[in-house]
């Protein structure tokens, strides 16, 4: 096929097409009829379908003039023409800046192809619409979109049209029935050589249309090649800005669980000690290319190394952490408040918040925060602690059942204290004392009731004091390797908070007792005056009444040692408690029998004989003379004069039960809160309790936290029939913990049984993850890491303290939470 090139230049040529002012005249308007042997030909054919659809005659052919029918057309076209321009002369400013290629050029139904972006509009229907021609109900065929791709076909008027030319013709092609808002319907003739489809597609105005489409896909395709390039590289560049963000945080989790300073006083390129985070992150370049060139390439603001940067990011990991816990006491619903505070490195006073939870069949104690209390009465402290849990979102009017604090006046203020304002904005939270603290209050005060017991301990602790001098703490460590196998051991300082220090301490001294009394003998006849003095006196105390005491409060100590380690578990639950409690005052009731003592005493003197102490009794060097103003009266006790036993009766009627009957006492009044009603409804609830589901007993907690009575009852009518069909199987609950867990499949069913047990097992125990939590504190913040910030002080503390969340957590989200709290950044991270 030919062209005329001089007739394209004066239409316009192809290459004018994509040129600014041929898209601005590429409108619906400027596309006038200018006329055609095409165009007539149609529109013939058209006439005569509609013809013989109307009379049902033959088909007739009707031809006219084309030169005379070009003539009009283009002298209509001249007229159009003049008018166009002025109309373009008009409105050119307006259409240069309002066209844009996703507007459609040219009219049409609205189910075919508004912009040459969308492609042809190609339905593939198992059904065409059929019309009569030529004597035959003709349709459309799908077939023709393989042949003819740049073919449209509309379902509303049936009508054929060209995507190419409707899209892509030039400014001043000839409109044909192909782009008219009619369409093509002659279906008799669409696959006619000389007409329809075929003759369509040998004009001069499709072929450019075509070349133009065609152009058109190059280039797009070469542009979405290159935004292909771009964007694979702009997801490259993302992927290595995650993957550094990911490296820092690990880091920084790294260290933060291990209790590692991070940083270091001077952290400058040149420095030799840059600290542990900036040393790892160079050690990890050496290695890693990625980390290698962030560091020498990015700019100096956008290393993401500085002190802000790594607050950030901490603060970020914690929160995630701390979204957890959340999550998950909010589907726990109920729930109870761990409180306890401590003086830090920079003599602040550090607030300690744990939340107790039952979820997913296990009771968990999980730290939230460190804060810093400015004032330390009541009102101010309980303001802390409902502003915490109100910041997190928690319904601890309904929700709260618990609060555990230590014995302080200021928190268990039955009027005033803390415990009974939270009360007063919580009615269910119900207050615990610190079960360790009691246990350890306990000892303590049986040690300051007893005479002889407070200068037995007293004297352990100038014991420990004097051996822990660097001369003769050398010579106890040779003398434990020439006398026993093994490591030696060292001796415990005494303190009163430290709970399990007391039992260590009389341990390793009743051990070690032979080594000790040698070690003094030494010393005691060197020639240094002060040191053999001081041991001197020392071996002269440790006689028969110090070694019944170091028996006597080793058995005992042993014995509550147990019981204390229990209560400091995260998962003990109340009822086991008194169990423990009510164990260890039976115990200490059995002790207290002559049998008891002749044991105790039988290892007291065995104990003497290996460690070369006398046993024998001394008299008095001079009797004792009393005053003549007590002459004729029976004198109990003097004043000042205490006698020292020295014998067997003595020392078990002035020590042994004295010691033991202290105790009992205080173990009967420190806890006597477990005979309450809430307590003694937590016991019923406990399979190996006698009161195991006793209604009257159940009752008692349920109208404490307002439980549906009602059904309450039915609800232990029917959970005692099904454990009896349990009775004998391994599904059957013996604690408290089990019971709770064997209903949470039937928490629809038990709904009011399952949470009271619920509340049962969350109430607090000991406030000794707050404990956990004033080590991790220490750990954290020494003398040297002192300036830090209260945020980063308790973020290192989240991470630390739940270590186990903070290694499971999903970097991925890390780096999306990072990106949305912190959206000016020097590098993109989504």
């Amino acid at each position: 096929m030919t062209f005329n090139l001089s007739e394209m230049k004066r239409k316009g040529s192809i290459s004018s097409f994509f040129s600014p002012k041929s898209k601005v005249r590429q409108t619906e308007t400027n596309q006038l009829c200018c006329g055609g042997d095409e165009l007539e030909r149609e529109r013939e054919e058209q006439h005569k379908c509609d013809k013989e659809q109307d009379q049902g005659q033959e088909e007739m052919i009707e031809g006219h003039s084309g030169a005379v029918m070009e003539k009009g057309e283009d002298h209509h076209q001249d007229e159009e023409g003049e008018r166009r321009d002025g109309m373009q002369g008009s409105d050119s400013g307006n259409t240069e800046s309002e066209t844009s290629p996703n507007i459609s050029s040219r009219a049409g139904p609205h189910d075919i192809s508004k912009s040459w972006c969308e492609g042809p509009a190609q339905p593939k229907l198992q059904s065409f619409p059929k019309t009569f021609q030529g004597g035959a109900r003709r349709s459309f065929h799908s077939d023709w979109y393989k042949s003819h791709p740049w073919l449209e076909y509309s379902q509303l008027n049936n009508s054929a049209y060209c995507f190419a030319c409707r899209h892509f013709s030039l400014p001043d092609a000839p409109r044909t029935v192909f782009t008219s808002l009619e369409g093509y319907q002659n279906w008799k003739k669409a696959k006619m050589k000389d007409s329809g489809f075929c003759s369509h597609a040998r004009s001069e105005s499709h072929v450019n249309a075509m070349f133009a489409w065609t152009e058109n896909k190059k280039t797009m395709d070469k542009n979405a090649s290159l935004f292909a390039i771009m964007d694979e590289e702009n997801k490259k560049q993302l992927t290595e800005n995650q993957y550094y963000i990911k490296t820092l945080a690990e880091i920084l989790v790294l260290t933060a669980t291990e209790n590692v300073a991070q940083r270091s006083h001077r952290e400058t390129s040149d420095s030799e000690k840059k600290g542990i985070f900036l040393s790892m992150l160079d050690l990890l370049s050496n290695h890693n290319p990625v980390i290698k060139k962030r560091l020498e390439q990015q700019a100096k603001n956008a290393k993401y190394t500085s002190k802000t940067i790594q607050n950030e990011i901490l603060e970020c990991l914690a929160g995630m952490v701390k979204k957890e816990i959340i999550q998950e006491v909010k589907k726990s619903k109920q729930f109870s408040v761990i409180v306890d505070e401590t003086r830090d490195v920079q003599k602040k006073e550090q607030i300690s918040f744990v939340l107790r939870y039952y979820y997913s069949g296990v009771v968990h104690e999980s730290f939230l925060e460190f804060e810093v209390a400015e004032q330390m009465d009541a009102a101010a402290l309980s303001d802390k602690i409902i502003n915490f849990l109100e910041k997190h979102g928690l319904e601890y009017k309904d929700n709260l059942v618990g609060q555990g604090y230590d014995g302080a006046a200021v928190m268990r203020g039955a009027h005033a204290g803390v415990q009974a304002k939270i009360k007063e904005v919580a009615k269910h939270a119900f207050y615990v004392h610190c079960s360790a603290h009691c246990l350890n209050l306990v000892i303590v005060d049986a040690v300051k009731s007893v005479a002889d017991a407070g200068n037995f301990f007293s004297l352990l602790e100038r014991m420990y004091t004097f051996i822990s001098g660097s001369y003769v703490h050398n010579r106890w460590l040779e003398v434990q390797r020439e006398m026993f196998d093994g490591a030696p051991r060292e001796l415990q300082q005494l303190s009163d908070t430290r709970w399990a220090c007391r039992h260590i301490a009389c341990r390793n001294v009743m051990d070690r007792l032979p080594a000790i009394v040698q070690v003094l003998e030494e010393i005691a006849s060197e020639k240094h005056p002060q040191r053999a003095v001081e041991a001197r006196g020392i071996l002269a105390q440790i006689d028969l009444n110090f070694a019944g005491c170091l028996v006597l409060f080793r058995k005992v100590l042993s014995d509550s040692k147990y019981l204390s380690d229990l209560l400091q578990s995260k998962t003990v639950d109340y009822s086991k408690v008194v169990e423990l409690v009510e164990s260890l005052k039976e115990t200490l009731i059995q002790y207290r029998s002559h049998d008891s003592f002749e044991e105790m005493w039988s290892e007291t003197l065995e104990l003497c004989t290996r460690s070369n102490i006398e046993t024998t009794q001394h008299k008095p060097k001079r009797p004792r003379v009393t005053s003549k103003v007590l002459q004729g009266s029976v004198v109990a006790s003097t004043l000042g004069q205490h006698e020292v036993p020295d014998n067997k009766h003595t020392f078990c009627v002035s020590v042994y039960y004295p010691v033991l009957d202290n105790m009992i006492g205080e173990i009967g009044r420190r806890f006597s809160n477990t005979n309450c009603n809430i307590m003694q409804g937590v016991q019923s609830l406990n399979p190996s309790s006698q009161t195991f589901l006793r209604e009257e007993t159940v009752l008692l907690l349920a109208e404490a936290y307002d439980s549906n009575t009602e059904d309450l009852k039915h609800e232990l009518h029917q959970i005692r029939r099904v454990l009896l069909r349990k009775k004998g199987q391994k599904e059957s609950p013996t604690t408290l913990m089990e019971m709770t867990q064997f209903l949470d499949p039937y928490q629809d069913v038990f709904h009011e049984l399952y949470r009271l047990c619920k509340i049962a097992v969350v109430l607090p125990v000991s406030s000794a993850s707050c404990e956990r939590s004033f080590s991790t504190l220490r750990l954290i913040k020494t003398y040297l890491r002192s300036a830090m910030t209260e945020k980063r002080l308790s973020s290192l503390a989240v991470l630390s303290i739940e270590s186990k969340r903070a290694k499971s957590l999903d970097l991925d989200e890390f780096v999306k939470c990072f990106a949305e709290q912190h959206g000016n950044r020097r590098i993109q991270l989504l």
